[in-house]
């Protein structure tokens, strides 16, 4: 690799001002080499050198304005606000047209969070520079900051008219649109960027991103090859090219893309579980199941691979092995509610409703507050005599559902189960009211219940109604 003339200069500098620091021989250096030097070691985040630098910078040419708007830039970085604009003051009495004096004044205000009076500074920045993009790019930064979406929108559309290869104000655009639910405009401004810069692979994948959002997946497909051809070797464009060939039922398809991220760097725990859920809807089930356990094997804290395994041997119905893994799963993480909840469906499955009880009650306890957990959690203190906790964790359960049909119609079971009549026809009546269509759920869950005759007196009576 060759190096240009300004790089190895670049690079001399460098090493003739450490040689410096070593020595502590006193090198002359000119004022913009100074700078260079500056702005490395600050990119390096080694501010203690770059102090140093900007010390004996000021040494040799104390009057260099470009020096001392470096100064004001670590200052601004240290917090030091108030001397910074005392500096800056000082430079505009000397440079008035000095763009960057502006830009600083702007980047302070930005700091003290005042971005209105921060972009008016960048406002006057821009009567002065010549580099429209930059600032252009710096007045959509506080738009972003204020949530003025559409200012800041259009001020990074500005950038990119001015500088197609900015790709921070290109991503920050497409972050606008979509914030703003404008997926199929930011399509439409993607296509007229592309006729400008066809070779962006960055466009073309975030018109992929887009086109997979409003699920249109064969022009995300179409979007995301593109990009792979202008840099063969951009792993999220194959990783989101597998998902949208998915989506396509393009099974193969999709295990070749996600194999070729593989190839490009170490396997990801998501590739290998897309590329496992890939091989059981094509049928493959021993190539699904290696796959499970790669994944797993690659990344034990991921849930969704243990899961993916878990629901893998539900579905073949071989569920002494679906409890294994997920105990596996848990041995790991006793704290995730999914591997609870399906430790609960497991263990009902094989009939251990005590164990199928307390997997429902863990799911609960660590936030899985979706009805049909707490219904199932009922059930199994239903199946195991346990009325009056289910009749309370049901009550529990009305602080989040209201008027639910199902947790009426098991009241009002449960309630007479327990010979406490009054109080189940009162839920029997709620139930009817909130939904009839439904009420052979009693039979379903309390048979006995069902033949009482006051209950079919009710459903009668409320047949009727209807």
């Amino acid at each position: 690799m060759h190096l240009s003339h300004e790089e190895e200069e670049y690079n001399l500098s460098l090493s003739k001002f450490e040689s410096m620091l070593k020595t502590n021989k006193v090198f002359f250096f000119d004022s913009e080499e100074f700078e260079e030097i500056i702005l490395h070691y600050l990119d390096m985040g080694k501010a203690t050198l770059a102090k140093k630098a900007l010390k004996l910078g000021l040494e040799q040419h104390p009057k260099s304005t470009g020096l001392k708007l470096v100064q004001v830039e670590m200052l601004i970085y240290d917090d030091k606000l108030d001397l910074a604009e005392k500096l800056l003051n000082e430079l505009y009495a000397i440079e008035p047209t000095n763009e960057e004096i502006f830009i600083q004044k702007a980047n302070i205000y930005s700091k003290k969070d005042q971005h209105e009076k921060a972009v008016e500074f960048l406002e006057q920045a821009l009567t002065l520079t010549d580099d429209y993009a930059d600032v252009y790019n710096l007045i959509g930064m506080e738009y972003l900051f204020m949530d003025n979406l559409e200012k800041a929108k259009e001020n990074f559309i500005k950038c990119l008219q001015e500088d197609l290869e900015d790709q921070s104000a290109l991503y920050n655009v497409v972050y606008c649109f979509e914030f703003l639910d404008q997926n199929i405009e930011a399509i439409e401004y993607l296509k007229t960027y592309i006729d400008r810069n066809p070779y962006s692979e960055i466009a073309w994948h975030q018109s992929g991103r887009l086109y997979y959002g409003i699920k249109d997946y064969e022009n995300a497909v179409r979007s995301f090859e593109f990009a792979t051809y202008i840099d063969d070797e951009f792993i999220g464009a194959y990783l989101e090219k597998g998902k949208a060939l998915e989506r396509l039922k393009r099974y193969e398809d999709a295990i070749e893309s996600y194999n070729r991220t593989i190839e490009l760097d170490d396997p990801t725990s998501y590739a290998l579980l897309r590329i496992g859920k890939c091989y059981e809807k094509l049928g493959n089930k021993k190539e699904a199941l290696n796959y499970f356990n790669k994944t797993v094997h690659e990344d034990p804290l991921l849930d969704k691979g243990w899961i993916a395994i878990t629901d893998f041997y539900v579905r073949q119905k071989n569920h002494q092995k679906a409890l294994y893994y997920v105990n596996k799963a848990l041995a790991i993480d006793d704290q995730n509610r999914l591997y609870w909840k399906r430790y609960g469906a497991i263990n009902k499955e094989l009939n251990n409703f005590e164990e199928a009880e307390f997997g429902y009650r863990k799911a609960v306890e660590f936030g899985d507050y979706q009805l049909d957990t707490w219904l199932f959690w009922v059930d199994m203190m239903h199946q195991m005599g346990e009325y009056k906790n289910a009749i309370l964790t049901l009550i529990q359960a009305t602080e989040y559902f209201q008027n639910e049909y199902e947790i009426e119609y098991r009241l009002a079971g449960l309630h007479h189960m327990l010979n406490e009549n009054e109080k189940g026809n009162y839920h029997l009546v709620n139930a009817c009211t909130i939904n009839f269509k439904n009420h052979t759920i009693l039979n379903e869950l309390f048979p006995q219940v069902w033949e009482k005759e006051e209950v079919q007196k009710y459903i009668q009576k409320h047949d009727k109604k209807e």
